[in-house]
């Protein structure tokens, strides 16, 4: 009986994650599909739907500041090539807009995502703001996010993995910045990622709160960056619990020694470095030189790789199972 009980739960779930979605739309900026905005076809679902919706789009540059709200989960955007169909804006902090607001670095996105099992498949989305202050690119609320064969384009602040219990997945992304362009509060998995630096400063400034057991994990990325670049920290501590682990990562030159910064000058929060964790395991290249990494940080064993693992991680959520297209 017991038996039987698990064989039907085993297909239950099996059938739940692989659902098709129950309502597919185009939007072509030519007028070929269902919708020629992004933000239209978003807001033409039916709040807190009953399945996934799936948004085709096809090769343009929408120029949109794209928001998704809490009521509106399980939203699938597929991109016709990564290269071609890029989300662009270029909203900034402090920037006046016409209704009086002045925009903060949390409100400067190009996207927001604000509901759950929110899904995007070969699409760029980019902040232009560059070299002129905070400037978000992605800014990630919801919970159960998928990122997978995208580029996130912008200088400072490009990825903003927002809010405590979200849970976030890119696979197989190309993103690129200049400062802390990684940062937040989320647990986030980068796996077979490009990490790019655009200059010569940090590349994650994690905010894990100190009851969450992960921040961001790294597996398998590549660090890059531009010719002129030849001083980047793996990451400084946003707040106290900071937590970042590269795990068999290939870092380029452009790392330092020191690997890990510990964010000085801080008033409200002085001495992270005691705080918080930053590891590695495995990292190859000119940029992995882990007997000169700062005495605080950690170099992982075999054995505490084990716990790497994407349910681990994530509390038993496995993305790469949940991916329906």
């Amino acid at each position: 009986m017991k038996l039987k009980i698990f064989v039907l739960f085993s297909m239950l779930c099996y059938f739940t994650q692989a659902q098709e979605p129950y309502k597919k739309m185009v939007v072509a900026q030519d007028g070929s599909g269902d919708f020629i905005q992004i933000q239209e076809a978003i807001n033409s679902v039916r709040d807190l739907g009953p399945g996934y919706v799936q948004f085709y789009l096809k090769n343009g540059i929408y120029q949109e500041n794209i928001e998704i709200p809490s009521w509106k989960h399980k939203l699938i955007f597929i991109g016709e090539s990564r290269e071609k169909t890029i989300i662009t804006g270029n909203n900034y902090s402090g920037k006046v807009m016409a209704t009086g607001e002045t925009l903060s670095t949390f409100t400067s996105h190009t996207v927001l995502v604000e509901g759950d099992d929110i899904q995007f498949k070969n699409v760029t989305i980019q902040n232009t703001w560059c070299e002129k202050g905070q400037a978000v690119a992605l800014h990630v609320e919801g919970d159960r996010f998928i990122a997978q064969d995208c580029a996130i384009l912008g200088c400072q602040d490009t990825v903003y993995t927002a809010n405590e219990g979200s849970r976030q997945y890119y696979f197989n992304c190309y993103i690129e910045g200049t400062t802390d362009f990684i940062f937040g509060e989320a647990t986030a998995v980068f796996k077979d990622c490009e990490i790019h630096s655009l200059k010569d400063s940090y590349i994650t400034a994690a905010a894990t709160p100190q009851n969450q057991a992960y921040g961001y994990v790294f597996l398998n990325a590549e660090l890059t960056a531009e010719d002129t670049v030849t001083k980047v920290y793996l990451g400084r501590p946003w707040r106290p619990h900071a937590k970042t682990v590269f795990i068999d990562a290939k870092m380029g030159a452009h790392i330092l020694p020191d690997g890990w910064y510990h964010w000085p000058g801080d008033k409200m929060f002085p001495n992270k470095e005691k705080t918080a964790y930053y590891a590695e395991y495995n990292s190859k290249g000119k940029g992995a030189n882990p007997a000169s990494r700062v005495g605080w940080s950690h170099q992982l064993s075999k054995e505490d790789v084990k716990k790497y693992t994407l349910e681990n991680i994530f509390k038993g959520w496995i993305p790469n199972k949940v991916i329906i297209y």
